[in-house]
């Protein structure tokens, strides 16, 4: 038994020597030889500058109409012509649930026709399949975008296809008898409806808004090449402004109006490529610009003011609004600082060493440590985004994927690398 014991015992001392002696070869081959590496892949930086300023528009407030029932007949953003309808003012709640049967008459009696129109035919029917697809699409798209006001009209419009294609499975023997009583029914609202309503028309052309913030006469164009930082600073909206009605958005041009440093104000003004603002809400697109006006020096800050001309029939819901003004943006592949060498290192067959002058970083390719010059196009905080050297071999190109060096001791092209 003692012997047994004897030998289990030397038996486990010699495991645990053997084990300490494995980690000890380990630890002295990374002291000599620290390998480590990283993955090359492909990046992009956008270099900006992050504002917090004022959407500016040309804006008309509509004159408020009190004298009954108010119902808005434009979309958010939607273009009105001179004259056009507004809204709609009705005298009491039994004209407006009249209105509301007549809408409801009026979009029957077009089902009805298009049935029988159609004459039941399969090509009606599969055309009426694919828009109802593409309205489901349409509704979805604007309820996920928030747009409740244009998920409604497109929900009536989905209905409406619903209903349609439901009569392309009825009797159309009865079709012109239901139009004709239908017709009736609608005459004869419109008779009662008559004087009962009016009408508000826009005074200009112009964008829709039903949003009024009292901004529209403290905030526009023709002030803002005179504001001061502590002006703009300072500014609010004024309270007696307001309107149920609503308001046009005159013009195609719009501004963003924000306080910046001096210099950084002169840089973007004397930029000469493209500007592109971002704003971190409201949109879901850059925008671009060009610096419209950069106003008087106030303790080493001015108003910048940006000029657009696109998408503006989706700004009409933004004014205070925190944005970047983005100049250019940068791709290449990203490596860490430390990799990047500026010599290339060869040994010959004798053992002596070469080091040219070459900015480049060390590549694990099979079981080889290989230099692949490059250029840096980017300095960012602890990487760089660099690019293959021009007119290099493929065989020496850097691309994304490739194993990059970041240490080793005793690093030279064509060493052998023991990665595992």
């Amino acid at each position: 038994m003692n012997n047994k014991s004897l030998g289990g015992r030397l038996l486990m001392g010699l495991v645990t020597l053997g084990v300490l002696a494995y980690f000890v070869v380990q630890a002295l081959l990374y002291i000599g030889d620290p390998l480590a590496t990283t993955l090359a892949y492909t990046y992009e930086v956008e270099e900006g500058t992050d504002l917090t300023g004022y959407v500016v528009r040309q804006e008309q407030v509509l004159a408020d109409d009190t004298g009954g029932l108010l119902q808005l007949q434009r979309g958010e953003g939607e273009r009105v012509s001179k004259g056009g309808t507004v809204a709609a003012v009705y005298a009491d709640q039994a004209s407006l649930d009249r209105q509301t049967e007549i809408e409801s008459l009026r979009t029957r009696i077009e089902q009805l026709t298009y049935a029988q129109e159609a004459a039941l035919g399969s090509e009606a029917s599969l055309k009426l399949d694919g828009q109802i697809m593409q309205a489901i699409l349409d509704y979805r798209g604007s309820l996920t975008a928030d747009k409740l006001y244009e998920a409604e009209q497109r929900g009536s419009e989905l209905r409406a296809l619903v209903l349609k294609r439901d009569y392309t499975y009825s009797d159309t023997g009865d079709l012109a008898e239901q139009i004709t009583q239908l017709q009736s029914q609608l005459q004869s609202l419109r008779a009662q409806a008559a004087g009962t309503v009016r009408r508000i028309t826009a005074p200009v052309s112009g964008l829709y808004s039903a949003v009024v913030d009292g901004y529209e006469t403290v905030l526009t164009p023709d002030s803002l090449s005179e504001l001061t930082p502590s002006a703009l600073t300072a500014i609010r909206a004024d309270t007696a402004v307001a309107s149920q009605v609503g308001k046009l958005i005159l013009g195609r041009d719009w501004y963003y109006a924000a306080v910046l440093d001096t210099d950084t104000a002169r840089e973007l003004e004397e930029w000469t490529g493209q500007l592109r603002l971002r704003f971190s809400k409201g949109l879901e697109r850059d925008l671009p610009v060009t610096v419209e006006s950069v106003g008087s020096e106030e303790n080493g800050r001015v108003v910048i003011v940006f000029r657009g001309t696109t998408y503006l029939s989706e700004l009409t819901l933004l004014r205070q609004q925190s944005a970047q003004v983005l100049r250019t943006t940068v791709s290449g592949i990203r490596i860490p600082k430390e990799a990047l060498r500026a010599s290339r290192v060869t040994v010959d067959s004798e053992g002596v060493r070469t080091e040219e002058n070459l900015l480049g970083v060390y590549c694990v390719v099979g079981k080889e440590a290989r230099f692949k010059p490059v250029e840096v196009l980017y300095n960012g905080d602890g990487f760089i985004l660099v690019e293959p050297a021009e007119d290099v071999k493929e065989t020496t190109r850097l691309r994304p994927g490739d194993t990059v060096i970041i240490s080793a001791g005793d690093l030279y092209d064509g060493k052998i690398m023991e990665t595992s």
